[in-house]
This record gives structure tokens, C-alpha cells and sequence, in this order.
């Protein structure tokens, strides 16, 4: 009576495709993060009237640079020399003085930079304008 163990085998899974499919799933995750915008949210703002007038010393001083790099304080040119001058006379005594940029896009960073050095000697808030985004992206 030839009773014999049978030759016991042991369970396993083979893990050896797995790290390519994680590395697969983590490339599909980073190119869709990519490709989604949050500027792509689309909603209603409420409309409002405004009850008051700004006061005079809450008003942002407007500076617009154009491409052949002329300065405009509110709407009046002015010498890059004198810019300095000209926006601490215009932030004097506000509370809290805030500055618009309308900057050209064509113009260099630098320029940027030189007008962001002003404000921040004059200890004033710099504010960026944009244009409204129509979805093209150029």
C-alpha cells in the first residue's frame, strides 16, 4: 500500500505587473489633473447696487504702462523718474492705498518688477489688472 504525500503546493500571486499598473493609473491621474481648469466652473454672480460712494481715500490709484513703456497715473502721462514721486503724493494720507497696474502684455518682466519695487518702497497694495478670459487660452 504505497501511501505517499502528495506534494503540497503552496498558493501565491504574482505582483509583478502591479507597479505598471500603478504607474499607469498615476500618469492617467496627473495628465487628467493637468487638463482640468478651475477656472472652468461656471457661475451666477449675484448683481448688487452700491448704497454709499467709495470714499476718496479707499479709491485705488489706477497706473497704466503701455507698450512703448509710457507711464499714466491716473490717466495723466508721467516720466518713469517721477513715477515714484508722483504715486506717493497720489497714496498720501490713505488709509490704505492700493494701486492698479494695467500693464501691457507685451511688455518685458522686468518692467513689471520695477513698477512692483515702487509700490513696495511706498508700502502700497499692488494690484494686477487682467482681462476677462473668453475660454481662449493664447
Amino acid at each position: 500500500m504505497g501511501l505517499r504525500k502528495k506534494g503540497h503546493r503552496e498558493a501565491e500571486v504574482s505582483t509583478d505587473s502591479l507597479s505598471d499598473i500603478m504607474f499607469f493609473l498615476m500618469l492617467f491621474f496627473l495628465i487628467l489633473s493637468t487638463m482640468v481648469s478651475p477656472n472652468a466652473i461656471k457661475i451666477n454672480l449675484p448683481n448688487s447696487k452700491s448704497n454709499r460712494p467709495i470714499e476718496n481715500d479707499k479709491k485705488p490709484v489706477h497706473l497704466a504702462i503701455t507698450k512703448e513703456r509710457k507711464y499714466f497715473v491716473d490717466a495723466k502721462e508721467v516720466d518713469f523718474a517721477n513715477l515714484e514721486t508722483v504715486l506717493s503724493e497720489k497714496i498720501a494720507g490713505r488709509t490704505e492705498p492700493a494701486v492698479v497696474l494695467h500693464i501691457d502684455k507685451d511688455l518685458v518682466y522686468q518692467d513689471f518688477i520695477d513698477v512692483m519695487q515702487i509700490g513696495d518702497r511706498l508700502k502700497c497694495k499692488m494690484i494686477c489688472a487682467t482681462a476677462p478670459s473668453n475660454g481662449n487660452n493664447k
